[in-house]
C-alpha cells in the first residue's frame, strides 16, 4: 500500500538547516527523507547516519533566507508499513505538536491541547464529584525530601533534573524539578494534619512534571509532560484501600466511555510496583502495533511516605497515628494512546466524546450564483447544531478545493463531514459522512435540515461513532491476547508481538528473566480472573491468578 498523500505548503530555510544538532525524541531529525507538514513538525530518522545524509536542493547552504517551498504533498506513512513514522506524521500533519528546542521536549500546538482540555473538563468534574479539591504545589523540591523513602529516591535518581545554581550563585541544597509530587505533598501534609478530625485529607493538583527520559517519544514519553496528580490522607489502611480502587475506576470509565478505549484494570507485579507504594494499580491499553500502553496508575501508598516524613495524627482514642495515603495520575501520554488505539492510514480518528470538532462542515459549489445560498445554508446548519451544544466549524475557506478539505479534516479525526452543495439546497438537506467508515458505506444523503430533525440525526450518528471505536479496539485488542501455559508458549505469543495471558505465581527474578529474554513485563494481575485451578506457567506450581505479558511503551 502506497503512503497517502495530501497537499500542504512548506516554508525551509537554510537557517534551519544550519542550526545547531537536533537530538530530538526517538528519531533524529532527517530533512532530506520527507518533506515536513505545514506544521514543520521535524521528521526524524532512527540513526544519527541518515541525519547527515546530502543536503536537498531546497537546503542550499550558501542562501541566508528562507525561501518558500512550492506547494507538495505531506506523507503518512502507512501504519503496516512504519507505525512509529506513521505517529509522528499524524501528529505533524493534524497539527498536534512539535518538537520544543530541548531534546526530548514537545510544544503541544492547539489542536493537541484541545484533546488535553476535553480529558481535563471530564476528569475535573469526576474528582470533585468524589470529593477531591484542586490546588498547586511548588515545582522545585529539595533534594532532601526524595532522599527520606529509599524505594522512592532508588527508583527515581536516574530521571532526575536537578538544579544547582540560583540567581547566579551555588545553592547550599540542590533542588529537584518535579518529577512526582509525593513528598512535598508529605511536607505539607505534615504541616496540615493534626487530628483525625482534619481526615480524610484529598486533594489533587493540574501540573507539569519532568522526568529525564533517555528514550523519547511525543506525548507517550517526554522529559516534560502534563498531567493532574491526586493525593490522599486517610485514617485507615481499608479508606485508603478503598480510595485507590475508586480512582482506578474513574480512569476505567473515562477510558471506556470517552476515550473508547477497552483498557484491561488490574494489579501491578511487585516488580513492577511504584517506587515507594504498597500497591499499583493499572489500566493497560493495547496499541495498534499491539504493544501496551500504561494509561493511568492509582497508588496504595500504604504508610511508607508517612512513616518517612512523620506525617501523624491523634486518633479517637488519643494517640498518635501515622495516616494512610494514596497518589494517583493521568497524563497528556493518554493523547498518544488515543492516536495509536484508532488512527489508520487516512490520519487521526478521534472519539466524538473527546473530539474538539465533532462536525465539520463543508460547502460545495461551482457556479458563482449557488455561492451565496450554499453559505448560507452551511451557516444556519452551523448554527443550529452549534446550539444543540456539538462542537462543529464550517470551512468556507475559498483557497482550497473540496477535496482537499475533505483529506484534510479526515487527518484531523473530526467524526463526522457534513456536505452541503446546489441541489442540498434546493432539497432542504445534507450529506453526513462518518470518519470511521470510509468512502460511500460511510455518506448518507438527503438528511433534512430542519433542526430537530439534523440535530437528532447528528447526536445518534455521533453515539454510533463513539460505540463503533470502542467495539473496533475491544475486537483488535481481544483478537490479540493469547491465553498460555507455560513459558515456551508465552515466548511464542511475545514472538508473534502478542499479549500474552497465563497463570503466575513465579519469583520476581523469574519475572526478570522474562524481560530479559523476551523483552515483555508483567503488565497487570487483571481484577477480572478466570475460576478453577491453576498452574504457574513457568513453575508448575499452583498459582491464584493470571497475569498479562506484553512488550511495552
Amino acid at each position: 500500500m502506497g503512503a497517502l498523500r495530501l497537499p500542504s505548503l512548506t516554508s525551509l530555510s537554510s537557517a534551519a538547516a544550519a542550526a545547531a544538532p537536533r537530538y530530538h525524541f526517538y528519531r533524529q531529525l532527517c530533512l532530506p527523507l520527507r518533506s515536513v507538514s505545514a506544521a514543520k513538525f521535524s521528521v526524524q530518522s532512527s540513526t544519527v547516519e541518515k541525519e547527515i545524509a546530502a543536503t536537498p536542493p531546497e537546503l542550499e547552504p550558501t542562501s541566508q533566507k528562507p525561501r518558500l517551498q512550492p506547494e507538495k504533498d505531506r506523507v503518512i506513512t502507512p501504519r503496516s508499513q512504519d507505525f512509529n513514522a506513521w505517529y509522528l506524521d499524524i501528529i505533524a500533519n493534524a497539527e498536534l505538536a512539535d518538537y520544543g528546542p530541548v531534546r526530548g521536549t514537545m510544544v503541544i500546538r492547539p489542536y493537541g491541547y484541545a484533546i488535553w482540555e476535553a480529558i481535563q473538563d471530564y476528569l475535573n468534574v469526576k474528582f470533585k464529584e468524589t470529593g477531591h479539591s484542586n490546588m498547586y504545589f511548588p515545582q522545585f523540591i529539595p533534594y532532601s525530601f526524595i532522599e527520606k523513602e529509599a524505594s522512592h529516591v532508588e527508583g527515581f535518581s536516574p530521571e532526575l533534573a536537578l538544579v544547582t545554581v540560583g540567581g547566579g550563585k551555588e545553592l547550599e541544597e540542590k533542588l529537584v524539578v518535579r518529577p512526582t509530587s509525593e513528598t512535598i505533598v508529605n511536607h505539607m501534609f505534615t504541616q496540615w494534619i493534626h487530628s483525625y478530625r482534619d481526615l480524610p485529607l484529598m486533594i489533587n493538583q493540574w501540573a507539569n512534571v519532568t522526568r529525564w527520559e533517555m528514550r523519547t517519544k511525543p506525548f507517550v514519553r517526554t522529559l516534560e509532560f502534563l498531567w493532574q496528580e491526586g493525593h490522599t490522607a486517610h485514617a485507615s489502611p481499608e479508606e485508603a484501600e478503598k480510595e485507590a480502587l475508586q480512582m482506578i475506576d474513574v480512569y476505567t470509565k473515562f477510558a471506556y466511555e470517552q476515550a473508547a478505549i477497552p483498557v484491561v484494570v488490574g494489579r501491578k507485579s511487585k516488580v513492577e510496583t511504584f517506587a515507594g507504594a504498597s500497591k499499583t494499580y493499572t489500566i493497560e491499553a493495547m496499541m495498534g502495533d499491539r504493544k501496551a500502553l500504561q494509561a493511568g496508575t492509582s497508588h496504595n501508598l500504604g504508610q511508607n511516605f508517612s512513616r518517612a516524613f512523620g506525617t501523624q495524627f491523634m486518633d479517637e482514642n488519643g494517640e498518635r497515628q501515622h495516616v494512610w495515603q494514596t497518589s494517583w495520575a493521568i497524563s497528556t501520554r493518554f493523547i498518544g494512546g488515543i492516536i495509536m488505539t484508532h488512527g489508520d492510514d487516512a490520519g487521526l480518528m478521534l472519539p466524538p466524546n473527546l473530539a474538539p470538532i465533532q462536525v465539520i462542515v463543508v460547502p460545495i459549489w461551482k457556479k458563482a450564483d449557488d455561492k451565496a445560498g450554499v453559505l448560507d445554508a452551511a451557516s444556519s446548519v452551523k448554527e443550529t447544531l452549534q446550539a444543540a451544544g456539538i462542537r462543529v466549524k464550517c470551512d468556507d475557506a475559498e483557497q482550497r478545493t473540496p477535496g482537499w478539505k475533505f483529506n484534510f479534516w479526515e487527518m484531523k479525526g473530526v467524526p463526522l463531514r457534513i456536505e452541503i452543495g446546489p441541489r442540498d439546497v434546493s432539497n432542504r438537506s445534507v450529506v453526513v459522512c462518518r470518519r470511521d467508515i470510509p468512502g460511500k458505506q460511510g455518506k448518507v444523503f438527503g438528511i433534512s435540515m430542519e433542526s430537530p430533525t439534523l440535530v437528532a440525526y447528528v447526536k445518534g450518528k455521533l453515539d454510533e461513532v463513539q460505540s463503533s471505536l470502542l467495539e473496533s479496539a475491544k475486537s483488535f485488542r481481544d483478537g490479540n491476547i493469547s491465553d498460555v501455559s507455560s513459558y515456551s508458549e508465552l515466548r511464542e505469543a511475545i514472538a508473534q508481538g502478542k499479549w500474552a495471558r497465563g497463570p503466575w505465581s513465579a519469583s520476581d527474578d523469574e519475572e526478570l528473566k522474562v524481560k530479559e529474554e523476551t523483552g515483555a513485563t508483567i503488565r497487570c494481575f487483571p481484577f477480572e480472573q478466570p475460576e478453577g485451578a491453576k498452574k504457574c506457567l513457568m513453575t508448575g506450581n499452583p498459582a491464584e491468578e493470571v497475569a498479562i505479558f506484553a512488550k511495552s511503551y
